[in-house]
């Protein structure tokens, strides 16, 4: 006789989890290509970095001017952690692309993530490290290595560069999972710090040092990449993720982003004209069951 196990969740917690897992990472991947997109034309990885941040940020601004910084909740730790956490990625990311393809991005960025917030939350939130999510992490960075090899993955100085800004984007984000969950913030309320944050130490320095630079570019780019950058990501993935790492714990939901690199292929199917290869769709697989363990997805136990 079978039973279904949930890590202590139900499964239909479980089913709530993962489908606001699944949608902050499908926002996700679509950052990625659309960055990918703004990066041929004029725009440059400061100029998007700076759409996503004054939108989402003065969009939010109201909101935090209500709800405040949650300082007694956070501590200079956890507030430095969530502003710089939320921010740093992006620049990070952006930058990355300069140097590496979309799909390295996918996989060393959001790809490698859940594995530093498991081990940050070991250490900080005494999450268990299960040996499900053993054998799960070995599947995800396998399959990430595969869709880096896949790509034509070369070990020249330039994609190196890219490849540790991509890495340092999947530490800096880890950074931000912890400290909302140990502080028990709401999505929206992390996500409104990040970007007020972001607006008031970066909005500022970038107009000092580009000056109008944005008047150059076709205002088509910029609306898509407002829209995609701004709200899209830094708001509304923000929140989906902040409501699957309450419901599945930190590192659970934090394995979602695992799927960055199967989603990101998938739309640059259509969108850039890119293929995958026999070996990224094994890969591909290979991360899909990783993110279902690693997660807590349900798993037939035997009963005694």
């Amino acid at each position: 006789m079978t039973d279904v196990t949930v890590g202590g969740r139900t499964p239909v917690e479980y089913l709530r989890g993962a489908l606001y897992g699944l949608a902050a990472v499908s926002i996700w991947s679509g950052w990625i290509v659309v960055a990918r997109l703004g990066l041929q034309t004029s725009l440059t990885p400061w100029d998007i970095a700076a759409l996503r941040f004054g939108v989402a940020g003065l969009l939010l601004l109201p909101y935090i001017l209500s709800k405040g910084l949650a300082l007694k909740r956070l501590g200079w730790i956890g507030l430095s952690a969530i502003v710089l956490g939320g921010g740093a990625p992006v620049l990070l990311a952006n930058a990355g692309l300069l140097f590496a393809p979309a799909a390295h991005a996918g996989a060393l960025f959001p790809g490698v993530m859940p594995l530093a917030v498991a081990i940050l939350a070991a250490l900080i939130l005494h999450e268990p490290f299960t040996d499900a999510k053993k054998i799960g992490f070995v599947l995800i960075l396998l399959g990430a290595i595969g869709v880096t090899w896949g790509t034509g993955g070369v070990a020249d100085s330039r994609q190196t560069i890219g490849h540790a800004l991509f890495l340092g984007s999947a530490l800096a984000w880890a950074c931000y999972t912890v400290a909302m969950r140990r502080a028990r913030l709401d999505g929206l309320h992390a996500a409104g710090i990040a970007a007020v944050g972001a607006l008031v130490l970066y909005v500022p320095t970038y107009l000092f040092a580009e000056g109008a630079s944005l008047a150059k570019a076709d205002w088509g780019d910029l609306a898509l990449q407002a829209f995609v950058q701004g709200l899209l990501t830094a708001i509304a993935s923000l929140v989906f993720y902040g409501r699957a790492v309450s419901i599945l714990g930190a590192s659970s939901g934090a394995a979602f982003a695992a799927l960055s690199p199967a989603m990101t292929a998938v739309m640059a199917i259509p969108i850039l004209g890119e293929w995958p290869t026999a070996t990224d769709w094994i890969a591909i697989a290979t991360i899909s069951v990783g993110v279902y363990v690693v997660s807590g997805g349900p798993l037939p136990r035997r009963r005694a």
